[in-house]
């Protein structure tokens, strides 16, 4: 009798468990949603954050408010999405530095696997290997030849140390086997001044940024980090194809939200942001930036997260940068 009982209370707990689920999911949303930003406003991440937010808010009915945390190499950001409702009304736009920060932070205050719940990739776009056009080479191979006669002394610059573009230069430094010599500035602006100059000799960065610089003849590129040719820029060989087999660097953004979100939000989420990213003017502005919709379902967004951290952490530690 004791069973019976037991397993009934047990049955109705579940019963109603679920039905509280079912039940937020179905108001959901209940208010205005914020978007963390883990930049200052102005950039790539943060206008697509914008503009994605929009449409986002037309598809729910309730308004999504951008907030820009910068900072501590995204945790501070992090930190507040971790520490709100896990209801899906608190979303948190994810790039490469969120997937460094493991390898990079010291002692963080949260694990980027357990305590996030991916809901999609937004938008991907290769970079650009780029030199100084007085540099004497016209190809990646030509350049790895140049670095490996001259160790230490071909110089690469960066937006700072633990930067994308100081990672993406590291990982091409491990897979070509090369000794480039890092020259860290304060941000991607002073890094395009410093190659212009001939400061530094070779900088990895956005295709767009550069591309001015690049029909003006004061910069080259040499090829751009997808391992297949990038449609936007498919004059441009890729480094994969051109002497760094195995080289892939892209530049994504995505959404995550509070690990424990339900999953009926999450999916709510991932079909509107989907919708959302593929609008025309979206369309339109990503290309813009070089940039494409290419969007994963939440699994496949978890999975790789995970590589994009164990890339990092290898590359990181093979370059000794230490966690700050």
């Amino acid at each position: 009798m004791n069973a019976i009982i037991i397993t009934a209370k047990i049955s109705v707990i579940a019963i109603l468990t679920g039905t509280g689920i079912a039940a937020s999911a179905q108001v959901f949303p209940s208010r205005p949603l914020r978007l963390l930003v883990p930049l200052a406003p102005g950039g790539g991440n943060d206008t697509t954050a914008r503009l994605v937010g929009a449409k986002l808010a037309e598809s729910l009915g309730q308004q999504v408010v951008v907030e820009n945390r910068p900072g501590g190499a995204g945790v501070i950001a992090s930190e507040i999405v971790v520490r709100a409702p896990a209801d899906g009304h608190t979303l948190y736009l994810a790039s490469t530095t969120f997937t460094a920060a493991p390898s990079l932070v010291k002692k963080l205050t949260f694990d980027t696997i357990k305590d996030f719940a991916p809901v999609t990739r937004l938008a991907v776009v290769p970079a650009a290997l780029i030199l100084h056009a007085s540099l004497p080479v016209n190809s990646a191979r030509q350049l790895i030849a140049l670095a490996k006669a001259n160790p230490g002394q071909v110089t690469f610059g960066s937006a700072g140390v633990g930067s994308g573009s100081h990672l993406s230069g590291e990982l091409f430094k491990l897979t070509a086997g090369v000794n480039l010599l890092h020259v860290p500035y304060k941000g991607s602006a002073q890094v395009t001044t410093a190659l212009l100059s001939g400061e530094v000799m070779v900088a990895i960065t956005n295709p767009i940024s550069s591309m001015p610089h690049v029909k003006a003849g004061r910069i080259r590129n040499l090829g751009v980090t997808s391992l297949q040719r990038w449609p936007l820029f498919a004059d441009y060989p890729t480094l994969n194809e051109s002497g760094v087999p195995g080289y892939e660097l892209l530049i994504w953004n995505g959404i995550v939200v509070r690990a424990g979100t339900p999953q009926p939000i999450i999916e709510r989420l991932h079909r509107d942001l989907i919708r959302a990213a593929n609008q025309p003017e979206i369309v339109s502005n990503l290309a813009a930036d070089g940039s494409r919709a290419m969007v994963l379902a939440p699994e496949a967004f978890g999975a790789y997260l995970r590589d994009e951290i164990a890339k990092w952490g290898r590359v990181t530690k093979a370059a000794g940068i230490r966690a700050e």
